[in-house]
């Protein structure tokens, strides 16, 4: 069966901080064992909004990608690119944006909510209003069957989808398509094209959504057809049209519960972040001037851990025998402030560890990233490229 590809991006905001890592990163190096990962630099998302800081995208994408190869994203694994390096996303942008309706792109929630949030830029422009239907052909282009995103990202997945419908609806219908299915069929072979058959007379019929599944199962580990007639008999088998584009299905993932140096959710914005590879001095500093809670004026005062930003913390780095100590230790002002931020501090560095002896190699010979950078490239083309065959062959441009 060949495997569902998870796409997956990133702007380049130069080195990443720990809560990065959290919310995103660990997620990817959990998807990368289990599904084809397709991980890229949004260099050109980066200009929808900061279109004349042309100057700081290259370092912040090497830094950026430095991280995450030290966060443990494995090149053998996944593949890693940069957006602006594969042109056939900026062609599927263009030709999408022929039969996109411009109500759809205005309606994005994130679009007016971003131009009321970046009051200081200007942001009147064809790239930003167009910014959807470019992360839309960043997913459409590898036939991505899911990707990665948080509950507030799920209205970009849908315009993704009614994008695909609508570019399937108007040049999925091909002349003689139901002999051309039928023919398709046949190359499952014998009992496999009987059963395909009898799944979508199941579900054409009856509703029946398990066939419906069990058919497409079917038809993803043939390893007897081509694209062409794979997408064909999708088609065939919902409708009456061929498949080109996949529409993808939202991956939700967990809402980042790593707090900042104030106990906000940390944020480069809030300036209360601690970086993947920051060093050991810098770290030690930080967490021990956090604030605490307000009723510990004295060391001899007792407080309420729940109201401390240090316990947040401890929520993520510390074992359940050292937030029992934290509670007891706080609570009848047992322990201090600095000697309950220790074991956070210990946690931290030792999560770090790993990142930074990673990172090293990256840092030393930055031919290393380069070439992986290349290789990740050449991969994300060829898949790319076979969507883009596609696509030209559909809306009769393949001269």
């Amino acid at each position: 069966m060949l495997p569902e590809r998870v796409l997956s991006g990133m702007r380049p905001t130069g080195a990443l901080h720990l809560g990065h890592y959290h919310g995103v990163l660990k997620n990817w190096i959990q998807l990368q064992n289990e599904r084809q990962c397709f991980f890229f630099v949004a260099d050109w998302h980066a200009l929808t909004t900061h279109y004349e800081s042309r100057e700081v995208i290259s370092k912040a994408t090497w830094e950026m990608v430095i991280d995450w190869l030290a966060a443990g994203v494995d090149p053998e694994k996944a593949t890693l690119f940069l957006q602006s390096r594969v042109p056939e996303h900026a062609e599927l942008f263009l030709l999408l944006s022929m039969g996109t309706p411009l109500g759809w792109l205005e309606r994005v929630p994130t679009y007016k909510d971003q131009i009321e949030k970046l009051k200081d830029k200007d942001l009147a422009t064809y790239g930003f209003l167009g910014y959807p239907l470019l992360m839309a052909s960043d997913i459409l282009i590898y036939r991505a069957a899911h990707v990665p995103v948080g509950e507030d990202q799920v209205p970009h997945i849908e315009i993704t989808r009614e994008i695909a419908r609508r570019f399937n609806y108007l040049y999925g219908r091909e002349p003689g398509f139901e002999e051309k299915a039928q023919a398709s069929a046949k190359k499952l072979g014998g009992k496999r094209t009987k059963h395909y058959l009898e799944l979508r007379k199941a579900y054409q019929e009856e509703g029946n959504a398990e066939a419906l599944e069990e058919a497409r199962a079917l038809l993803a580990a043939s390893q007897s057809l081509g694209n062409a007639d794979r997408e064909r008999l999708l088609g065939y088998l919902e409708g009456s049209r061929r498949n080109i584009l996949v529409e993808p299905k939202a991956l939700l993932t967990q809402a980042s519960r790593m707090p900042g140096l104030d106990g906000q959710k940390m944020s480069k914005s809030y300036g209360n972040t601690i970086g993947m590879r920051e060093d050991k001095a810098s770290v030690e500093k930080k967490v021990r001037t956090m604030p605490t809670d307000p009723a510990r004026v004295r060391r001899t005062d007792p407080g309420t851990p729940e109201k401390c930003p240090v316990w947040q913390l401890h929520l993520v780095y510390s074992d359940e025998p050292t937030r029992e100590w934290v509670q007891k230790g706080c609570r009848s002002a047992g322990i201090g402030c600095i000697e309950c931020k220790q074991p956070v501090i210990d946690g931290i560095l030792r999560e770090q560890q790993p990142m930074a002896e990673r990172a090293q190699k990256y840092v030393d010979q930055p031919g290393l990233l380069r070439d992986i950078l290349e290789h990740g490239r050449e991969a994300a083309s060829r898949a790319a490229g076979e969507t883009m065959r596609e696509v030209r062959d559909a809306m009769g441009l393949s001269y």
